[in-house]
């Protein structure tokens, strides 16, 4: 189930990889699984449904985007601008993008619209999820040894973390909104 649950979340974005990650080495660390084991089988599968979205929009990708539901979603100037920022930045920016949460999920998407090359998308993707993956084990694992302290240290943080995710998705909307209607 936890590898499900990381390799959803290129398909449906708004599932939380991360959390099932989390929770899986929270788990472990109260001895139902080993560590290594919750690394492996949430960062390979994660990372293979990344590059099945990879292949499916490098076949099918721009085909998708000329419809009228896809220049909807992002207007032709916006997917140009996305290529060229592939162009230039390519495989840095895939592994950078990746320890992103919820940027995450398009990397492998716009990678393919792109057409950058399967190794130069797939080589960072592999890496940084692994990178990010094993991050997040660690940091599960040390929670599920340090429960009763954390709760007792951060109460109410879910609050504030729910504030700076809503800041943050203004900031995006925002971004998409300018960037739709400014002039060519």
């Amino acid at each position: 189930m936890l590898g499900l649950g990381a390799a959803v979340e290129n398909v449906v974005p708004p599932v939380p990889a991360d959390t099932v990650v989390l929770f899986g080495a929270f788990l472990a660390a109260q001895g139902r699984a080993r560590p290594w084991a919750v690394w492996l089988v949430t960062w390979l599968p994660n990372v293979a449904s990344a590059m099945a979205v990879y292949l499916l929009s490098r076949l099918y990708g721009r085909q998708f985007f000329e419809t009228r539901i896809g220049r909807l979603l992002l207007h032709p100037r916006q997917l140009d601008r996305v290529h060229g920022f592939y162009d230039r930045w390519g495989a840095l920016a895939i592994f950078f993008s990746r320890f992103l949460p919820g940027f995450r999920a398009v990397v492998p998407l716009f990678a393919g619209v792109s057409h950058v090359g399967a190794v130069r998308a797939g080589v960072p993707m592999l890496l940084a999820s692994g990178i990010w993956y094993g991050f997040l084990v660690v940091l599960g694992t040390a929670a599920g040894e340090n429960w009763p302290t954390i709760r007792h240290l951060f109460g109410n943080t879910a609050l504030s973390l729910a504030f700076v995710a809503l800041a943050l998705a203004v900031v995006v909307g925002v971004w998409w909104w300018r960037s739709r209607h400014r002039s060519a």
